[in-house]
């Protein structure tokens, strides 16, 4: 029996080869659609999930309270770690993670190293990273300690052994020696390095960092014993910080409150940061994406199934006379349905193993080394596939199964209005969907390009960035870079717009004459940064060389940091006293506000001072023409000056649009998906299309015999489906507009939700309808009507 019902269903397959075709392409392309975001949200979810005690370690922020804000930091001040291991017996471990670029030198070759953490002898600890070779409790013990990842260690010493070995790290190329080596650090961490320096190395005399409770550098991380309460754990901090720094808090009216974030909700659900950074709520964006594709991927089968059992009705019927039980034809209804899902699952899976390459590239990151690389999500497909099977066939196979074989016979068959309603609501659910995604997909690229085009403030245009030593050789280095042909201007700073900045515990004096106190972000800049960036200023002056003071008693300030002293306008707040890291003077300028942070971030209050002694970045503005032989003039020189200092780059429009790189992944991610769905609800469409001009086709010919034209029988057949495109619109509209609302909040810069929006999103859904269902139409109102109204 089982035999005979696999082969009437390979027949029944091959018969009617291009409606299967089309049935399993259009259930494979949703499932390998699905199977991708499925890979994609199991990949960001799985997160810091390694450790073996990752429930119990925790992240130790701060929230800082002058008198003029509430800082809600990532990172808390130096000393916090030690202190915090030696004052709680709940607390096993602690460690500081400081990530920096170091230059490290081997023989007469130098090298920048872009991922280097400055990490505490605990950090084996407390972290799970697998240590290939060294003791963990003693590898970084010591000052001037590395511990180099797997690729670092074949970058610099390739087949041999490293350890003992030595490199010379830091500008003074100090002697570090190799005391262990790590497997490569996994990339569903938030914690990434290739090389570890010991903590002790920074904080060994003469610095003193670790005495420093208002200087704020490394994140922190605590290891605590099993069964502590964080909430109870988290209470006994204010006692701590009051014995430790209460008078320093008080007199710096800087009072800090010490928190406890769960280390493996850092990455996706922390509103505060760091260094490498996801978004739970792009994680739901696509699991109900994924989900959307893979209804409207089982409705599109499900309709198509329908459609097509129709047309068997007769073929049941003669079955049901020759003997066959009801129970027999649904299960062989059933068992068809599920043949063709199987056949999807193979080919989703070969599509997946295709696009997963693509797949990794579009998303930034390597989500899946391969299809097979996690047997789970193979099963969960599978069963998907068998569950689309089931579901699809129960309806034809309940009412093709059930009605009287003499009625079928005489041609009178009709599955009744319930059936109908039921097909038309699934398409409308499916172009609900896909209006939505076409809503999201334009509110995404408008703000894309709204962040590409916003006015920053400031020009970043031919604008080369260098790293370059502060000693003697830079003013020279500088001289002869403003020599060359192409070289525009030449500025120097600590940063340049986007690429962070220093906070610095300031006293400044507000509207009412008192010094206020604030901790404010601050650039050190020279005499050409604010022209040659092409600041704007909006009251006073700006640096000048004419003028001697400016280099120990000047500060120009943004028009944020006005408004936060309480100043009516950017005019009063010049000659403003202030104090700030030993500095004493006055406000002699006010730049208009410009987006020194990305657009995801408020503009917030700014101070600038001249200092020689922190400006490390040179900042070239070039000519735009042949700028190839300008950077290579450039580099020339670089390499005459400096000639063991690699020449390391980056254009400032370049490097200030890597920051919504993230962004635009995420829109990237979503058009391509959104497109899958679009295209699988069209094949859904032609599935209702083609099934209503089977149940209408006597009607076509006979309207056709009486002078109906071919437009007014298109015509016929599109309505009913624009009507369902209508009522998809009104479904949709209201929730993408929430949903969209929502993403846009994580933006401080955003656009307004336009009406056109749901206009535009509304025409190209009814245009896709009709450009689909006209095909059927078209077919139908062109068909001969004596071969229509043959089988009356």
């Amino acid at each position: 029996m089982i035999r005979n019902y696999f082969k009437i269903a390979f027949r029944n397959l091959w018969r009617h080869r291009g409606f299967s075709a089309l049935n399993i392409s259009g259930l494979a392309i949703g499932m390998a659609a699905g199977f991708l975001i499925l890979l994609y949200v199991g990949f960001e979810l799985s997160y810091d999930k390694t450790h073996s005690r990752g429930d119990s370690i925790y992240r130790v922020v701060a929230d800082i309270k002058t008198p003029s804000e509430k800082i809600e930091a990532n990172m808390a001040a130096w000393p916090v770690a030690p202190n915090l291991q030696q004052e709680f017996p709940e607390i096993i471990a602690a460690t500081r993670f400081l990530t920096a670029e170091l230059p490290v030198q081997l023989g007469n070759i130098k090298f920048v190293e872009p991922r280097v953490a400055a990490v505490d002898s605990t950090f084996f600890k407390i972290f799970d990273f697998e240590l290939l070779k060294g003791n963990p409790d003693k590898v970084l013990n010591r000052p001037n300690s590395l511990v180099l990842s797997e690729r670092t260690a074949k970058k610099y010493f390739g087949e041999e052994d490293p350890i003992g070995k030595t490199l010379k790290i830091q500008e003074d190329g100090v002697a570090a020696e190799v005391t262990g080596i790590m497997k490569n650090i996994p990339e569903n961490s938030h914690i990434q390095a290739d090389l570890l320096l010991s903590m002790i190395t920074l904080t060994q005399p003469p610095n003193n960092y670790d005495a420093e409770w208002g200087n704020y550098g490394p994140s922190v991380y605590v290891l605590t014993a099993t069964g502590t309460s964080p909430e109870a754990l988290q209470a006994k901090f204010s006692d701590f910080l009051e014995r430790r720094t209460g008078d320093r808090m008080r007199n710096q009216k800087m009072f800090v409150t010490l928190l406890l974030e769960p280390f493996q909700e850092v990455y996706l659900r922390s509103e505060r940061g760091g260094d490498i950074t996801g978004s739970i709520n792009n994680v739901y964006i696509f699991s109900i994406i994924g989900l959307f594709i893979l209804l409207i991927a089982s409705i599109n089968f499900i309709n198509l199934s329908t459609a097509r059992s129709v047309e068997r009705a007769k073929e049941v019927g003669i079955r049901k006379v020759v003997g066959a039980g009801k129970n027999q034809l649904a299960l062989q209804f059933i068992g068809e349905s599920v043949i063709l899902c199987l056949i999807a699952f193979v080919l989703a899976t070969v599509l997946t193993a295709i696009a997963l390459p693509y797949f990794n590239t579009l998303a930034g990151k390597t989500v899946s080394a391969g299809v097979f690389s996690n047997q789970g999500n193979i099963g969960y497909l599978f069963l998907i596939s068998v569950s689309i099977g089931v579901l699809a066939g129960i309806y034809p196979a309940i009412v093709l199964s059930s009605f009287k074989p003499k009625t079928v016979l005489k041609g009178r068959f009709s599955t009744g209005n319930k059936g109908g309603f039921l097909r038309k609501g699934l398409v409308v659910a499916q172009f609900s969907i896909s209006i939505a995604l076409i809503i999201g997909t334009i509110i995404i690229y408008n703000q894309m390009q709204f962040m590409h085009n916003q006015d920053l403030g400031f020009s970043k245009e031919q604008t080369l960035v260098l790293q370059s030593n502060i000693d003697d050789s830079q003013k020279a280095l500088t001289e002869a870079f403003a020599a060359l042909p192409g070289v525009k201007s030449i500025a120097l700073g600590s940063s340049v717009p986007g690429a962070g900045n220093s906070a610095a515990y300031s006293e400044i004096e507000n509207k009412n004459g008192d010094l206020q106190v604030a901790n404010l972000d601050l650039y050190f800049v020279n005499e050409d940064y604010i022209p040659e960036f092409g600041l704007k200023m909006v009251a006073g002056r700006p640096f000048s060389r004419d003028f001697a003071t400016d280099s120990t008693q000047a500060m120009v300030v943004n028009e944020k940091t006005v408004q936060l002293l309480g100043y009516a306008k950017p005019q009063d707040a010049i000659g403003a006293r202030f104090k700030q890291w030993g500095r004493e003077g006055q406000i002699i300028g006010v730049v208009k506000n410009f987006h020194f942070r990305t657009l995801q971030q408020e503009i917030k209050p700014l101070t600038m001072r001249l200092d020689p002694r922190e400006t490390s970045l040179i900042a070239i503005k070039i000519s735009p023409q042949d700028i190839s032989k300008t950077v290579s003039a450039i580099k020339e020189t670089w390499q005459s000056f400096v000639p063991a200092e690699p020449f390391d780059y980056d254009f400032l429009d370049e490097f200030f649009d890597r920051q919504y790189r993230a962004e635009e992944r995420f829109g990237n991610l979503f058009l391509n998906f959104a497109a899958l769905a679009i295209f699988i609800s069209c094949l859904g469409l032609l599935g209702l299309a083609a099934y209503s001009t089977i149940q209408r086709r006597r009607e076509i010919g006979i309207r056709k015999i009486i002078g109906a034209s071919v437009p007014g029988i298109v015509n016929l057949l599109s309505k009913e489906f624009i009507i369902l495109v209508g009522i998809a619109f009104l479904i949709a509209s209201p929730i993408a507009w929430y949903g969209m609302h929502k993403w846009l909040q994580d933006f401080a810069y955003r656009i307004d939700i336009e009406w056109w929006v749901f206009a535009l999103a509304g025409v190209s859904a009814l245009g896709i309808a009709l450009v689909t269902v006209s095909f059927q139409a078209i077919k139908a109102a062109l068909a001969n009507p004596v071969k229509s109204l043959r089988t009356e």
